[in-house]
């Protein structure tokens, strides 16, 4: 169970995870309506295969736009601590892959 600590004037809140839903991805999709964010997520086993892959969603999140702002902040936030402790993200993978020095 985690805590979140009120400050004056907020509601305590008591989030319960015994019975959270586990799952792992590398690929996410967002798409949204007039009313809703829809976040869907999958295992993409293949990241770096070129052409049509086939992805299957395992999870999918509806939200409110609210909430989705929130989430937003919550996840810049959190790698924002991430990058100040370990360095930049980098995405771009060419810049991330080192290729092996060939013997001489």
């Amino acid at each position: 169970m985690s805590e979140a600590k009120p400050e004056e004037g907020q509601v305590e809140m008591q989030v319960h995870e015994k019975d959270a839903h586990a799952a792992y991805a590398n690929f996410a999709r967002v798409t949204a309506t007039p009313e809703e964010v829809i976040v869907d997520f999958a295992l993409n086993p293949n990241p770096f295969a070129q052409g049509k892959q086939d992805i299957s969603v395992n999870n999918r999140l509806i939200m409110n736009f609210y909430t989705a702002k929130r989430l937003l902040s919550a996840l810049a936030m959190t790698i924002q601590r991430h990058e100040q402790s370990f360095g930049a993200i980098e995405l771009d993978i060419r810049k991330r892959v080192t290729l092996p020095v060939p013997p001489r």
